[in-house]
């Protein structure tokens, strides 16, 4: 008997787990790649935070999911603290969706949803109805995983020690909120952990008095992702994640204060456990931001006293770009050259940090490397709009000249970031695979890529101040790189030959040159810019 509840309770915890990583998978394809920009465009008004979390913890299926990005973008500087822990606040509230839904006597459309599903997935012609495929049959699998962990877990009823146990939750809650806390952060989802205890509430197993403190106990579980997320990142970082940790601790804390009262309240919801148990998690996480919400300004403060630190925020999308000044072209071209000015200095970063990681297998700067990746691509697209929008108005033929040699210049730019992300998965793969790469090959990197770092400083110095003289200089040094990566090239080849280099790391070698010389391609064409028109 203890294989065959076993297994089926597994199986079934396997396609619940499936069915939600699919259903997410679908709606994040139908709304392309908006939840991520959800998050990146918040102000700083915690309402919109909260309602912001909601929906993209709805699109990912997953707290967990959604507070480490989060994490990964107050790491990265995009998001300040109090719009973290709003957004936190709305992830809490989003996963108890799926318990909601979970809840109903719904699984006879289980079959129907899959069969529907796998129609549209496999034979849709249209990519939004492959989309709506994908998430229904997610869906279906969902609910089939549901029914098959409530068929499995049926036998329970008969065992004497299952019994004693659920008595020990009821009589003692600190154990059932230990319980719940440990086996949401085994499963790390707190829609899997509540989906389990739903389960067991069909089959009668487990009564409402013993089902709220798991339940309770999901939601401080579900915030041990989001502190594996923030080891080794920055202050802004580990402040979110201690956050995410302390909202649902204190909240539990209090919910555990009134545990009485609030099951009274809760058993008047409804007349079935499951639907209880759901409505004790959607309840729990609204009082809770309610709560919050209003305390808002001074939990950062204690936030911030717990984590001492600098949080620096770097803004997220145009900061100069102001279509109010549309129609005075120099002041607006001046605006594009600032925030090409901001995406350059990212791009440089990205570059830097990139170099980091592969000559010191400083891997914790991959986060940051990717969300600035991100950030040089939307900035580019930010300015070739707003120039394109400019160039409507009328101008001179110098300012014309200009926004062509702005745009070209964000083209380098976001070709500079690629580059710079390409060598980020260079030294991701050295690392990962542990290929040596001797000291002599480490130095002539670290010298190669200082020439490169020097001469891309120069030319944008030069684009910043519209120098020709150092513009020319540029130029002229791009030959000499070109010379450098062909000399490098072909030594390192011949240790290859004669066995003196480890093949893959000799093509990661390669690689790595090559990635650095378009670098300094792209920079000797900003520098060429500054040198059109020029006498």
């Amino acid at each position: 008997m203890f294989w065959d509840i076993a297994f089926s309770t597994i199986g079934g915890l396997g396609l619940f787990l499936f069915g939600i990583q699919i259903m997410a998978s679908g709606m994040q394809k139908a709304a392309g790649d908006r939840f991520r920009r959800i998050l990146e465009v918040l102000t700083n008004k915690p309402v919109l935070g909260v309602l912001t979390g909601v929906l993209v913890t709805f699109l990912v299926q997953s707290s967990s999911t959604a507070s480490v990005m989060v994490v990964g973008f107050a790491n990265a500087g995009l998001m300040n603290l109090s719009q973290a822990i709003s957004v936190i606040v709305g992830a809490n509230i989003g996963t108890t969706v799926t318990a909601q839904i979970i809840s109903f006597d719904i699984g006879a459309i289980a079959f129907p949803a899959i069969g529907i599903g796998s129609l549209l997935n496999f034979f849709g012609r249209r990519r939004i109805h492959r989309y709506f495929g994908q998430t229904l049959l997610g869906f279906g699998l969902l609910f089939l995983g549901m029914i098959t962990m409530s068929s499995g877990m049926m036998p329970l009823r008969e065992l004497d020690a299952f019994h004693t146990m659920l008595v020990q939750f009821s009589a003692y809650p600190l154990l059932g909120i230990l319980a719940g806390a440990v086996f949401t952060a085994l499963l790390q989802s707190s829609s899997a952990a509540t989906g389990v205890i739903i389960a067991m509430t069909l089959q009668d197993l487990i009564p409402f008095d013993a089902a709220v403190p798991l339940v309770l106990g999901t939601n401080i579980g579900t915030s041990i992702t989001a502190i594996l997320a923030s080891i080794g990142a920055n202050v802004a970082a580990r402040r979110a994640a201690l956050a995410h940790v302390l909202f649902n601790v204190i909240g539990v804390a209090l919910a555990l204060a009134i545990l009485g009262p609030f099951t009274d309240l809760i058993v008047q919801t409804a007349t079935t456990v499951p639907r209880q148990v759901a409505n004790t998690h959607t309840a729990f996480n609204l009082l809770n931001t309610f709560i919050f919400i209003a305390f808002l300004k001074y939990f950062t403060k204690l936030i911030c006293y717990l984590v001492p630190g600098e949080d620096e925020k770097m803004d997220f999308g145009p900061k100069y770009l102001d279509k109010r000044i549309l129609k005075t072209p120099a002041v607006a071209l001046g605006g594009a050259k600032q925030e090409l000015l901001r995406m350059a200095g990212i791009a440089r970063e990205m570059l830097e940090e990139s170099m980091q990681v592969f000559l010191k297998n400083d891997l914790k700067k991959i986060k940051h490397i990717v969300q600035m990746e991100e950030l040089v691509d939307g900035l580019e697209k930010e300015i070739n709009i707003y120039l394109s929008d400019l160039s409507q108005h009328s101008m001179s033929q110098q300012q014309t000249q200009l926004i062509g040699n702005i745009m070209s210049a964000a083209n380098d730019l976001e070709r500079i970031g690629d580059h710079a992300e390409n060598i980020m998965q260079l030294a991701e793969m050295k690392t990962e695979e542990r290929l040596p790469f001797s000291n002599t090959a480490l130095e002539e990197i670290d010298q190669f890529y200082g020439k490169v770092g020097s001469m891309l400083d120069k030319a944008l110095i030069a684009f910043e101040n519209d120098d020709p003289e150092l513009a020319g200089k540029v130029v002229l040094q791009d030959d000499e790189i070109d010379d450098q990566e062909k000399t490098l090239r072909n030594e390192h080849i011949e240790r290859i030959n004669t066995k003196k280099c480890y093949p893959s790391a000799g093509v990661i070698y390669l690689d790595l040159l090559s990635n650095l010389e378009r670098v300094a391609d792209h920079a000797k064409n900003i520098a060429e810019l500054v040198l059109e028109d020029k006498p």
